[in-house]
């Protein structure tokens, strides 16, 4: 009987795995840099985070629209949301926001619209409440969200540390499109939520 015929296949199991661990960098917890409030890229360059986020979101298939006063916002919205009938809306995008159109409920409307708490530079993924109504996020197959350019923070560590006094009952984490490569290894977008994201980047606060 060979020395891995003795062990139990758990301690087999754990045993791979440090095994597997040996010799690779090691990455601090939040905890070992004085918790998520400290996580790295906090003071980073605000521009260069705007940037790294719009580009980072058009990688993975999204679209940017940077909207600089409310005026050209209402202007760009109007002009939006004409190519739809109906639209379905989350409990906290503000007013001045909302597109002129018929509410319909989420699985019937073609159009989503949805307020982020945060973005995220290092991977272009927006941050939802669920607090805003997740079958808004996540049935529509167009889903536009609003996203203030003082709301996107370098990591995830960033947006984490400050969602966490404030803690919903989910956050949903969304980068670009819904996209699948299950079947065939062939990749598909609208599998499991929005086949489209819009994201208006808003340069002036509400």
């Amino acid at each position: 009987m060979s020395p891995r015929d003795q062990v139990s296949p758990r301690d087999q199991v754990i045993a791979d795995v440090r095994a597997a661990l040996t010799g690779r960098e090691r990455v601090a917890h939040p905890s070992e840099f004085g918790g998520w409030g400290l996580a790295p890229g906090r003071g980073a360059d605000a521009t260069a985070v705007v940037s790294s986020f719009i580009e980072m979101l058009e990688r993975a298939g999204g679209t940017v629209v940077r909207l600089e006063t409310l005026d050209d916002t209402r202007e760009w919205l109007e002009a939006f949301a004409g190519e739809y009938a109906a639209v379905a809306v989350g409990e906290t995008v503000p007013v001045a926001l909302r597109p002129a159109l018929p509410g319909a409920a989420p699985e019937e409307a073609a159009l989503g619209v949805s307020w982020a708490k945060f973005g995220v530079a290092e991977t272009g993924s927006v941050f939802l409440d669920a607090r805003d109504g997740r079958r808004v996020q996540l049935l529509p197959p167009v889903h536009l969200v609003w996203l203030r350019a003082s709301d996107i923070r370098a990591t995830q560590a960033e947006a984490f540390a400050e969602i966490a006094t404030d803690l919903p009952s989910a956050v949903g984490i969304h980068s670009g499109p819904s996209k699948s490569a299950d079947i065939g290894q062939i990749l598909v977008t609208g599998v499991h939520g929005p086949g489209k994201v819009i994201v208006g980047l808003l340069g002036f606060d509400l």
